[in-house]
């Protein structure tokens, strides 16, 4: 499996099951007579960021890691979002970016050098950049999504979080 399949789908993958997410904290919230807007600033922790940020850093790892693989610059999203529907909207944007990323644009994204702005001066390996930093921060920050929407009482599930699965019959 290449760079770009090990990449691009599975993030594609995960926030549109993300949008599944908050359509199911939406009917939670009107089941229980609440503003679904206020999840938005819940949290698991004091010191971790609440959903609206862990939304952010997801779609902003799949965005990074597609504009940094490709050679491409990444979309500008300047993080105002306060409501569900403002991050669907990023969400949706997000995914309409990663739909103009080709694999032919990550050809030479293995032994790509990626320079990251907190690191002045130095740089990771494409294939160690994708493996060491971008999928693992892209799923903990999903991860830390779904657990704020289920700590809260929406009623999503360990498949919501997988998504759809391609089986074949044997």
């Amino acid at each position: 499996m290449n760079i770009f399949q090990q990449s691009i789908p599975p993030m594609k993958q995960t926030l549109t099951n993300m949008l599944g997410w908050l359509d199911l904290a939406a009917k939670y919230a009107e089941t229980k007579k609440f503003d679904v807007d206020t999840l938005c600033a819940a949290r698991l922790a004091p010191d971790m960021y609440p959903l609206t940020k862990q939304v952010q850093a997801a779609c902003d790892t799949a965005k990074f890691t597609a504009a940094r693989l490709s050679g491409n610059t990444p979309p500008v999203h300047p993080d105002t979002e306060t409501t569900m529907a403002q991050l669907r909207e990023r969400i949706n944007t997000v995914l309409a970016y990663l739909e103009t990323v080709k694999e032919a644009d990550f050809a030479t994204a293995e032994d790509r050098m990626v320079a990251v702005a907190w690191m002045p001066g130095h740089a990771v390996k494409g294939s160690n950049y994708l493996t060491q930093l971008q999928l693992p921060n892209f799923y903990f920050h999903a991860a830390a999504a779904y657990a704020i929407l289920r700590h809260n009482g929406v009623d999503v599930g360990k498949q919501d979080f997988i998504g759809h699965i391609d089986f074949v019959k044997m």
